[in-house]
């Protein structure tokens, strides 16, 4: 430490209130942070200021303790003493038959047939060996048929036909009138085993019915066990299920087991809607609660490109839930890499204790009978390290939110309300440190945001994608040098005249007055995550009104110190598990978002808004250190070796490492596209392999492997053609404007698409309404897209009405199991009431796509060379795929 002697010197109340300056550099104001009317003062006083190495040693320590405990936490997959009610390695068993089929897409052999037997089979023995005791098993396979519209990724309308869900009902022998609903989903996307994604939420519910089912004592309500084999295609066979099957009137609430990771805890990531003692439920009988309302309130908020059956469960059937996903690894979420072996005992073990436990604790409870009657309100739900779950209403965060700023206030405005000019000067200097502080931040982000553009530049965007911690080294130093740098000059220039004592006074009640102005703002708009400036605010309150004397009579000792950083501990600590998760999540996304969002710009902003947040309460430390120039010579050191090792390319963005990949994802379709005219002959034919990127960085590292690849083949948009007069899967283009087109040989496919149209006729209201007929294969997509002057007034899909314009295009997407019809759809157009001599002829230009997902029909010899020559540590999806355009 070291010794801030000042002279006190007794001033008037009407005299300037900075003072010549004593040895140590630092100026006197006076007492009560220098803004007292009380002209008694002692004329000598000696206190202590921190010294630079010490002051960054305690808040590094401090950073990286609580970062070590919040990876401990995460590292504990099970708490405590195993009941035995559920046996993980059984459940073990089950995810490794499920998943040795290979991946399983809707209408694939193993998806329809091999799996659905698999399920069948071991149900059929659980029912066996339980048929003495009280319950009784019901099994039926559903096959549904329909339509709907859902507003994900721009907004599209799906049609299913054929998909299949096998639903089990446990229930009391006698029957019951309630009923609780478990989902999973044993479909995959085409080119992944799905052990995460989501076999083994599958393997779990297998396991729970057995427990469930062997119970001696009888349930007093029911639970119906949905496997759904249709969630990949964009939630079809959840929408199947409670929409048409005759269960789904009984369902009062569900829980939905997901996965956008691989591995690791299973977080509640949102509940509701309303329906508080859902939540209430989850923390009194989860075994490792993992719960977040932040996650609930971002994901919905539409950030993350993401959907569940959540959304189809609550929308079309209007029930309550609980939605769980397991979030961590997500680089090798819908990757070849997403093995069962990937997959933790303990992982499994904690996720059948949970869900085994909250649905016992709901389906032996009164409220779920009644559950109309506690409908009403949201909660608060938060678990701290995974030890214990914190859960309230919102009304009574909402009261416990304004007291702490109530509190916060009062705190402000007995220093505003001094006698004297005090207060007054107190309330200027802190307006004018809020300003500076909001300065430092605007600054710091757009200097970090400046090497983030200069990293793009040269051509090294991702390379944090398998070095996370080198993005906390050249973005972290970054950010963390420019806030000091600028505090030390507003220090040193603006400042000169103020002892650094009551600078570090000042400063704290910035950052709490900013924390306590986020907590009102969030309180105001009704969002239950207003708990964590909440807990921001609280702590360090606390902790400040407990240490003021020791502050004010020994000056910033390394008592007070260190039990100020022990305040802040519950709160930091709880932060940076929500920052981890905003990374967890968020780090991986960015490998699959499209060519179109600068990841770069993404990843500095993620880590510069961290170390502002983190960096609010040590303002206070800032100013209490008398040096910062070795401090900042450390940064910038560090900055500057980092941005070497970075611009010089030595953090290579992926990895084929086989403990923890960091796969490209490349999306390869071998496909042949025909252009019909107005007349109905070939305008125009092509063949090649339609490549996309799906990160910013495009095909800059697969050119030098592969050099046809490259953007002389790049494409471009023809804007008279239904999306681009390509074979969009989902309607994605506007995440991946760019994409290669690199010639080839025709594709036939064994079964071709066959489009037809059935009638054509005049209405009596004006219209033009199309019937067609499409035979094809298991995935089709349909684009609609009405010539200048014409319009969509109807259609037979979702609920008869045309939704979802986007830019002008419709787009259906289509799927069906097995044994089919002929898929027979129609639509009314408005047409135009002149031509549009400089657009397309007709009214209207339909498209139809396939896509080969499985069989033989999904390989071409062309397709497979060039497979062979990506390098290791890409994940080429590939297809076979065309796409026809009709004019009419």
């Amino acid at each position: 430490m070291e010794s801030d002697t000042t002279v006190r010197r007794i001033k008037s109340p009407a005299t300037r209130h900075f003072v010549a300056q004593d040895n140590d550099g630092a100026r006197d104001r006076r007492e009560d942070n220098g803004y007292s009317g009380d002209q008694k003062r002692k004329p000598e006083v000696s206190l202590y200021l921190l010294r630079e190495g010490l002051t960054a040693s305690l808040v590094s320590v401090f950073i990286l303790l609580l970062w070590g405990l919040v990876h401990l936490s995460l590292q504990q997959l099970v708490i405590g003493k195993l009941s035995g009610e559920f046996n993980a390695l059984r459940a073990r068993q089950h995810l490794e038959q499920i998943t040795s089929v290979g991946p399983r897409p809707v209408g694939s052999e193993e998806n329809e047939v091999l799996t659905v037997g698999y399920l069948l089979e071991q149900i059929e023995s659980i029912r066996a060996t339980t048929a003495a005791g009280p319950h009784q098993l019901t099994v039926d396979v559903q096959r549904p048929t329909g339509t709907f519209s859902i507003d994900f990724l721009g907004g599209f309308t799906s049609f299913y036909d054929h998909v299949t869900n096998v639903a089990v009902r446990l229930e009391p022998k006698g029957g019951t009138e309630h009923l609780m609903l478990a989902n999973c989903h044993f479909d995959t996307v085409a080119n992944s085993p799905g052990a995460s994604d989501d076999a083994v939420s599958c393997a779990v519910m297998l396991e729970v019915l057995h427990s469930l089912a062997s119970q001696s004592t009888p349930l007093r309500h029911g639970v119906i066990f949905l496997f759904n084999g249709a969630e990949e295609n964009v939630l079809q066979a959840s929408h199947g299920f409670i929409t048409q099957h005759p269960w789904a009137e009984q369902v009062r609430a569900f829980i939905n087991l997901e996965a956008a990771g691989v591995g690791g805890k299973e977080v509640v990531f949102q509940t509701g809607p309303e329906n508080p003692w859902l939540v209430q439920a989850y923390v009194h009988a989860a075994k490792h609660p993992f719960a977040s309302v932040v996650g609930q309130e971002v994901f919905q908020s539409g950030v993350i490109p993401s959907d569940t059956d959540f959304r189809i469960y609550r929308d079309f059937g209007n029930i309550p839930g609980i939605d769980l996903a397991f979030i961590e690894n997500g680089f090798i979420y819908h990757t070849k890499y997403d093995t069962a072996n990937r997959i933790l005992t303990d992982s499994i073990q904690r996720a059948g204790d949970n869900i085994l436990a909250v649905l016992k604790h709901l389906l032996m409870s009164e409220t779920l009978a009644e559950s109309s009657e506690y409908r009403h309100g949201n909660m608060v739900f938060f678990d701290l390290l995974g030890v214990v779950a914190v859960a309230y209403p919102a009304r009574v965060g909402t009261i416990l939110n304004y007291m702490v700023a109530a509190a916060t206030f009062l705190y402000l405005a007995k220093k505003a309300s001094l006698p004297g000019n005090g207060g007054g000067r107190y309330v200027r200097d802190l307006a004018c440190a809020t300003g500076v502080a909001v300065l430092s931040w605007v600054v710091t982000l757009l200097s970090v945001l400046i090497v983030a553009l200069l990293v793009t530049l040269l051509g090294r965007s991702m390379f944090w994608y398998t070095h996370f911690y080198a993005a906390i080294g050249l973005y972290g130093s970054a950010a963390t040098g420019k806030m000091i740098l600028i505090h030390t000059l507003a220090k040193n220039l603006y400042y000169g005249g103020v002892r650094l004592l009551e600078l570090g006074d000042l400063y704290f009640d910035v950052s709490l007055l900013l924390w306590c102005c986020s907590l009102v703002w969030l309180t105001q708009r009704g969002l239950c995550s207003a708990y964590v400036p909440m807990l921001m605010v609280a702590f360090p309150l606390i902790t400040r009104l407990l240490l003021s004397k020791e502050l004010k009579h020994k000056g910033a000792s390394l008592k007070y110190s260190f039990l100020y950083l022990l305040g802040l501990t519950l709160p930091y600590v709880h932060f940076m598990f929500l920052i981890w998760v905003v990374f967890e999540i968020f780090t991986p996304i960015m490998g699959r978002s499209g060519t179109e969002i600068p990841s770069e710009v993404v990843m500095a902003s993620l880590v510069t808004l961290a170390t502002i947040f983190l960096s609010t309460f040590f303002l206070h430390f800032m100013y209490l250190v008398k040096s910062t120039k070795w401090i900042l010579t450390g940064l910038g050191s560090v900055f500057m070796v980092m941005f070497l090792l970075v611009s010089s390319g030595l953090f290579f963005p992926y990895s084929d490492n086989p403990q923890s990949p960091r796969p490209k994802r490349i999306f390869l379709q071998h496909t042949t596209r025909t252009f019909y005219n107005l007349q109905g002959q070939v305008e125009s034919r092509d063949a090649g392999l339609w490549i996309n990127s799906f990160d910013f960085t495009g095909i800059q590292h697969i050119t030098p492997h592969i050099p046809e690849i490259n953007d002389s083949i790049r494409t471009h948009c023809k804007d008279d053609r239904p999306f681009c007069g390509y074979p969009w899967f989902l309607p994605v283009k506007f995440l991946s404007r760019k994409n290669w087109y690199l010639p080839a040989a025709e594709v036939s496919p064994s079964s071709p698409v066959e489009f037809s149209l059935r009638s054509k006729e005049e209405t009596s209201w004006g219209t033009v309404k199309m019937t067609f007929d499409v035979k094809g294969p298991s995935h089709m997509s349909l684009y609609l897209m009405p010539h200048r002057g014409s319009a969509l007034t109807s259609w037979s899909f979702g609920d008869g009405t045309p939704q979802f314009d986007l830019s002008g295009e419709y787009f259906v997407f289509y799927s069906h199991g097995l044994n089919t019809p002929v898929w027979t759809f129609w639509f009314e157009i408005q047409p135009p009431t002149e031509l549009n001599p400089a657009g397309p002829e007709g009214m209207i230009s339909v498209a139809i796509s396939t896509h080969y997902f499985f069989g033989e029909a999904r390989r071409t010899p062309q397709l497979e060379e060039i497979l062979l020559q990506f390098p290791t540590w890409a994940f080429p999806s590939s297809w076979v795929s065309t796409y026809d355009m009709y004019r009419y």
